[in-house]
């Protein structure tokens, strides 16, 4: 069972993840403006009469409503008069973002629910390793650190919302996010079986993790040319796909150069694991998500951003650094056997 909970944890933050890109793809990031509720609701509202003040309706504390552009929450449970009296409502103070988008909000809230849904599977993935304590302490004390990791990557969420989405947040946000996933992929590796035990090569161990660094670092180039993209879209606005990346900065460049080292390292261990025979499946999918990686980019900078091809890029990006980071894991976890043979 332990197994299988750590398999659906990763499903889970992985859907999370592809949740919050469709959330970057369609700007629905302050959909909900408040946290952890969405307008001071549980289950959001769908059309803007529900966030405009109205006489004689029962209001409940923490409740949110639109006036004058601002936000306004309820001090106290109360009914309200025929007018709008401001002495039962107070200025909500973590930011001035105060519009209503029935999809976006709705588009913010799903994301949100899939991370509680991850979080849920994660806790119960904790509780299965308890069993496992006095064979791998270890692993569950792994387990419960991704509880925590969880809760982390929660409170990110909110200083994300709370900044009105600060660039800095919002990578750093991401890296947790690929860091939480690094250590659920050891979980399981910790609990599967290698499917080669062929000696590896120092040159070709080094060369996997210096892929998988750079596949991070270029993730990190990504976010940043995609912080850009950001301001132009406030600039230009959605209709002016084509003008987005017309002046790039030098990140855009990087980025787009260091695809190319990470492309060429990869395709090298690819020839060393077919020259050498080390059977490493996992590098067939690494070069076929690169190879869909650049699709992508060449797609978004080429032909204005085609629809969906923005969130494609980043999920596959945190799968493709998922997929290294596993097969660095059985790739030194072979070496290491192999040089304990010889003592």
């Amino acid at each position: 069972m332990y197994k299988k909970s750590v398999i659906v944890s990763i499903v889970l933050v992985y859907l999370v993840i592809i949740a919050g890109a469709v959330v970057r793809m369609t700007g629905s990031g302050m959909g909900c403006p408040d946290w952890p509720k969405c307008f001071g609701h549980f289950v959001p509202p769908t059309q803007i009469e529900e966030l405009q003040f109205a006489a004689e309706t029962d209001y409940k504390k923490g409740q949110v409503i639109i006036v004058d552009e601002s936000l306004k929450v309820a001090k106290d449970n109360f009914t309200s008069a025929t007018a709008y009296n401001p002495k039962n409502w107070e200025t909500y103070t973590k930011h001035d973002y105060a519009e209503f988008n029935p999809l976006h909000t709705w588009i913010e809230y799903i994301n949100r629910l899939f991370g509680a849904l991850a979080g849920v599977a994660v806790f119960v993935m904790a509780l299965f390793s308890i069993s496992y304590w006095k064979a791998n302490k270890t692993l569950t004390l792994l387990s419960c650190a991704s509880v925590f990791l969880m809760g982390f990557q929660t409170w990110l969420c909110a200083t994300v919302v709370y900044s009105v989405l600060s660039p800095v947040k919002i990578t750093v946000h991401m890296v947790v996010a690929l860091f939480i996933v690094a250590v659920l992929l050891y979980l399981l590796f910790m609990v599967s079986k290698p499917t080669t035990d062929k000696y590896k090569t120092t040159l070709f161990q080094n060369l996997l993790l210096l892929s998988a660094v750079a596949t991070l670092i270029q993730v990190v180039l990504g976010t940043q040319v995609r912080q850009f993209v950001d301001e132009q879209v406030k600039l230009l606005g959605y209709d002016s796909t084509s003008s987005w990346l017309a002046n790039p900065d030098m990140t855009f460049y990087l980025h787009r150069s260091f695809s190319i080292l990470v492309l060429g390292l990869n395709f090298i261990l690819w020839w060393m694991n077919k020259k050498y025979q080390f059977n490493f499946r996992l590098l067939n999918w690494v070069l076929f998500l690169l190879l869909l990686e650049v699709a992508t980019g060449i797609a978004m900078y080429n032909f204005h951003f085609p629809f969906g091809t923005q969130s494609l890029h980043l999920v596959i990006a945190a799968i493709l650094f998922g997929v290294q980071f596993y097969l660095l894991l059985q790739c030194f976890w072979i070496a290491k056997k192999a040089e304990s043979s010889y003592i």
